[in-house]
């Protein structure tokens, strides 16, 4: 019994560290898993489980960039400084819509989109999207490729993309570089900048979930949580390193088409079972 819970929460880091980064939806796809794995613990146990195990994707992030994000390096120059600086409170700024609208509509959210249905059908509008997106010319001439060149304001923007990835199939990643990309950042600033406002929303979501379940785990709990925190943090610097080298030579394209083949695979799936059960 052992085994095949452990077995299951490998599994769920391992997708959690896979799709929280690439832009395919990591609450679309625990969700969907779910169907087919579930764990043997309480409802409220589980939903604070599928939140908070992203802590160990973003220290994925955290070690990955450390040098990037870290105003207080001796080995930078005052200017250096200034210009992380700089970073955090743009990503600051982008992630005031996303945190207000996450915590004002985090009970509601749960209640009434945490099903297959709203996670297809955003699967398959976010793969349109991206597909046509990359098919449009105009949006290739990018005009933002790194933090110095972009604005206060057209942060702010892309955090309000971020707002809709809290809508399950929607992906957080997804929401924020297709952000990006329509108001003039490169592909590349699109996805990091993705990953730094990952940083502070996922930490506040966790955070949120923690202090709705509270602390008091029993020993099985605590194994459960940590183990799928170290698979999704050690999956996650692979899942990173993978998706900013794709980036460099190819487009999103591939993840637009892979979004609406699951969509439609989810949607024919409990189509299925539900003319089964009638």
């Amino acid at each position: 019994m052992f085994i095949i819970e452990l077995l299951k929460v490998v599994l769920l880091g391992i997708v959690e560290g896979i799709t929280e980064w690439l832009p395919i939806s990591s609450t679309g796809h625990m969700i969907l898993v779910e169907q087919f794995i579930e764990l043997n613990a309480s409802q409220a146990f589980k939903e604070m489980f599928f939140v908070v195990i992203q802590l160990g994707a973003i220290l994925a992030v955290v070690l990955l960039y450390f040098h990037k994000l870290n105003p207080f390096s001796s080995n930078k120059s005052w200017k250096e400084k200034k210009e992380t600086i700089s970073i955090w409170c743009k990503v600051v700024v982008g992630v005031i819509p996303a945190g207000v609208l996450g915590i004002l509509f985090d009970d509601w959210l749960n209640d009434h989109l945490y099903n297959y249905q709203t996670v297809a059908i955003m699967l398959i509008l976010y793969g349109v999207l991206f597909i046509i997106i990359e098919n449009n010319r105009k949006y290739s001439r990018s005009s933002i490729r790194n933090f110095n060149d972009l604005t206060y304001k057209t942060a702010f923007l892309i955090g309000m993309f971020q707002v809709l990835s809290l809508i399950p199939g929607t992906s957080r990643s997804g929401a924020t570089i297709i952000g990006g990309i329509i108001l003039g950042t490169s592909r590349h600033m699109a996805t990091e900048y993705s990953f730094f406002l990952s940083i502070p929303v996922m930490f506040g979501a966790s955070a949120l979930k923690l202090l709705k379940f509270g602390f008091s785990f029993s020993a099985m709990e605590l194994f459960i949580l940590l183990t799928g925190m170290i698979v999704a943090f050690l999956v996650s610097i692979i899942a990173i390193r993978f998706l900013i080298g794709y980036i460099k030579n190819n487009d999103f394209k591939i993840f637009g088409w892979y979004r609406i083949m699951l969509g439609i695979i989810v949607l024919l799936y409990f189509l299925i079972l539900n003319v089964k059960a009638i």
